[in-house]
């Protein structure tokens, strides 16, 4: 028995942020986050985007872009928010439901496993009680930089 080959789509970032079908019958999920967007809403967003694209578009590939205004810092070139938020949050939460991506901290990446298309209805946040929440811990050792506690 063989695999099926595995979809890789153009990247071709839409024009304005939104959902978008794409020339190669892949859903085009455009997120702009702002200087003043925090990481919960710009997660929240990102989300909502994606159950919008999958009742739209029902299991078509989805291609997910990201910019990112503002939110500068030490960790890759961005504040400690916006480095965990496509890091962590991106691959934990995003990625199962996308087939491939296009994010300032890691260029375009392809889901190796199937898009999943049972995404959530909500996001639900709690209390960060990580020992080093909201620092950019440095790759040697050194001291944590940011906000946390």
């Amino acid at each position: 028995m063989s695999t099926p080959p595995m979809f890789v789509p153009e990247y071709n970032k839409p024009d304005s942020p939104g959902i978008h079908m794409g020339f190669d019958n892949t859903v085009a999920i455009y997120q702009v986050v702002a200087p003043e967007d925090t990481f919960e809403a710009a997660a929240t967003e990102a989300v909502d985007f994606l159950r919008e694209a999958e009742q739209r578009f029902p299991g078509w590939p989805r291609v997910f872009y990201l910019d990112v205004a503002g939110h500068d810092g030490d960790a890759g070139g961005f504040d400690p928010d916006f480095y965990e938020f496509q890091q962590e949050f991106f691959f934990s939460v995003l990625a199962p439901f996308i087939s491939a991506a296009e994010m300032p901290l890691t260029g375009g990446l392809v889901n190796p496993e199937p898009q999943r298309n049972d995404v959530p209805d909500a996001l639900r946040f709690g209390e960060d009680v990580r020992p080093h929440a909201g620092q950019v811990v440095p790759d040697h050792g050194g001291t944590p930089t940011g906000d946390g506690a």
